[in-house]
């Protein structure tokens, strides 16, 4: 497992004091990468640095995003932690499951803002769903402790896990963002066609459409094979 594949990426983070205890847990098990969509305080600021104590180099080297196509688009799979479990053809795994993720690959931890965390089309660019046990009668866990409990854990088996498949070499899977654009290439068809109707449920259905190619695990020859085929649909019509 390399330490430097693994990002902790919070999505509209609303504390200071949350963003400087999630960087300062990220240093304590010795990852290094933060990122951040659309955080609510300026970032940085002087609480978030007082609250990150020695992690202040993981804060200066994050990175902040406006949206959360732009910060998936170097990883490869998304882990999006969650509360609820969601009625989705998603993959809910545990903790104990982690030992079976390929962490040759670019790994990203999703985490919701304290008030709501993640909603279901957030959940839709991930790739699996992760619930941290905790009691059944009270499920929520502030954000930084969330981050420090898988921190912890990921460190613990850093030396232990397995890659659980080989695959040859000559094949490479897609990055998130080759997937994103084969997306909105087949998006932009289904535009023309006036596929997505009512036009109410244009925003559910784009997020199944996203739960499909986001969990499969495609290569890019594969990406750019289904990308000929939607733009040759187009020039069909």
């Amino acid at each position: 497992m390399n330490k430097n594949n693994i990002s902790f990426i919070l999505h509209k983070p609303q504390l200071s004091e949350n963003i400087g205890a999630c960087a300062r847990a990220i240093k304590n098990f010795n990852f290094k990468k933060l990122v951040l969509i659309n955080p609510k305080p300026v970032f940085p600021n002087d609480k978030i640095l007082a609250t990150s104590v020695g992690a202040k180099d993981v804060i200066k080297q994050s990175k902040k995003y406006d949206n959360l196509e732009r910060a998936l688009s170097k990883i490869d799979i998304v882990i999006a932690t969650s509360a609820r479990f969601r009625n989705k053809n998603i993959k809910h795994i545990s903790l104990e499951d982690l030992k079976k993720i390929n962490f040759k690959k670019k790994i990203g931890f999703l985490f919701g803002s304290e008030a709501s965390g993640l909603s279901n089309n957030e959940i839709s660019y991930a790739n699996y769903t992760l619930q941290i046990p905790t009691n059944p009668d009270f499920k929520s866990l502030n954000l930084s402790h969330s981050l420090i409990i898988i921190a912890q854990y990921l460190a613990s088996i850093i030396k232990l896990r397995s890659v659980p498949f080989e695959k040859s070499k000559k094949v490479k899977s897609a990055s998130k963002k080759e997937i994103q654009t084969m997306l909105s290439l087949c998006i932009k068809n289904l535009d023309e066609i006036n596929f997505f109707r009512p036009k109410e449920k244009r925003s559910k259905m784009l997020e199944n459409l996203r739960n499909i190619f986001y969990k499969m695990d495609l290569s890019d020859k594969e990406t750019r094979i289904l990308s000929g085929v939607f733009a040759s649909l187009s020039k069909k019509r």
